[in-house]
């Protein structure tokens, strides 16, 4: 039986974990759960599982999480939360679905004890993905990707080598917008860019999708994933969500792993990973299958895709300043404070001023720290040039 931490375990990611979980009755064990602040959640997926340890990272959260913990449950509590838990249980596979910078320390932390990491905090290869990638290598650990694109390329390239790949054929939906015109766009409300036609996604990750950053993050993440350059990673629009990615060999030779737009399908892989398991998850679909389409990516429409391949030629901690900047412009749309069209306004407007050389975790996380410090100046200066404006 193998054992799972579930990162994020309330979250997107970490619920579809946990319903892979039960659909696999006696095969797959939860030796720990984690989350930020949904201590209610938390605590009934700890009576169901029974884990060893849990972890919240809110401490308010977490004194209403511990009377109601089953027997033999600890808890872990406080800001380091995420990571103490990383080191103190015992699991063979870390699921990690915590969304955004703040999961970093967590991936360094189950690499450097040689567990497998499934990996869907995107913003750790994005961040610091070179030493992620050295870290893994010494310690013996696996990057499972669980994003259903990474995790396509993944099992296109199994058994195959890296030197006869020609091209990596990256999918996007396009999300909502990829019929729009530009100044429609702009002004976009939050009901319309978090309607999503394909995939049930965190708000996040959504509106990454609305814009394609989440495209733009996923250029670096199969740069430093599969060591590929930059020119041999190209992005399609594809309506359907079926083909999740393709790889071109240098034969000619295309391979793509399809399958309907469910998470737990890349989940199920990773969970058990290097083998294939039975599951009743929905396959070949003619319904669904019958027409796939693809098209260029607009840039007039998409613009936030080129400063993905930006981040990654410049290297160093650009890729950091690139979540980072994000993060904050996205949260200042979600909380009704930017308009849509702000987000790749202040990403383009912090990246030239704070990316530089310097690389490594610390790099990484300084970089962080300053690049949300520039956006916040940034949605401001956005702000008081419009007030000037009315």
């Amino acid at each position: 039986m193998k054992s799972l931490l579930v990162l994020g375990s309330t979250g997107s990611i970490g619920k579809q974990t946990l319903d892979v979980v039960r659909a696999q009755a006696g095969a797959l064990r939860v030796s720990g759960l984690a989350a930020n602040s949904s201590w209610a959640q938390l605590a009934a997926q700890a009576r169901e599982f029974h884990p060893r340890f849990v972890a919240v990272i809110d401490r308010e959260a977490g004194a209403r999480l511990a009377p109601q913990l089953p027997e033999g449950t600890s808890l872990i509590c406080g800001p380091e939360a995420l990571s103490e838990i990383c080191r103190v249980a015992e699991y063979d596979t870390a699921v990690h679905g915590v969304v955004g910078a703040c999961g970093l320390a967590a991936s360094v932390a189950v690499l450097e004890r040689g567990k497998d990491l499934a990996l869907a905090n995107k913003e750790s290869l994005v961040m610091a993905g070179a030493e992620l990638m050295e870290i893994a290598r010494r310690s013996g650990a696996s990057i499972l990707p669980v994003d259903s694109e990474l995790c396509a390329i993944f099992q296109c390239l199994r058994g195959e080598r890296l030197d006869r790949v020609r091209k990596i054929h990256l999918t996007a939906s396009g999300g909502p917008f990829r019929d729009s015109d530009p100044s429609e766009i702009e002004q976009s409300s939050r009901e319309r860019a978090l309607a999503h036609p394909t995939w049930s996604m965190g708000p996040r990750i959504t509106i990454g999708s609305a814009t394609l950053m989440n495209k733009a993050l996923e250029v670096i993440e199969v740069h430093h994933l599969f060591g590929l350059p930059l020119e041999r990673i190209q992005v399609w629009i594809h309506r359907q969500s079926i083909v999740h990615s393709m790889v071109e060999f240098i034969d000619g030779s295309v391979m793509a792993q399809l399958g309907p737009p469910d998470m737990r399908g890349p989940l199920h892989y990773c969970l058990f990973h290097p083998d294939r398991a039975a599951s009743d998850l929905k396959g070949f679909d003619l319904g669904l299958f019958s027409r796939l389409s693809f098209e260029s990516v607009d840039a007039a429409r998409f613009p936030a895709l080129q400063l993905g391949y930006d981040a990654a030629r410049r290297g160093g901690d650009a890729g950091a300043v690139l979540n980072a900047a994000d993060e904050i412009a996205v949260e200042a749309f979600l909380a009704g404070s930017a308009c849509f069209g702000d987000i790749v306004r202040v990403v383009a407007s912090v990246l030239p001023l704070r990316a530089s050389p310097r690389h490594g975790v610390a790099a990484a996380l300084l970089a962080d720290r300053d690049a949300r410090r520039l956006a916040r100046e940034a949605l401001e200066r956005i702000h008081a040039s419009k007030a000037n404006q009315q």
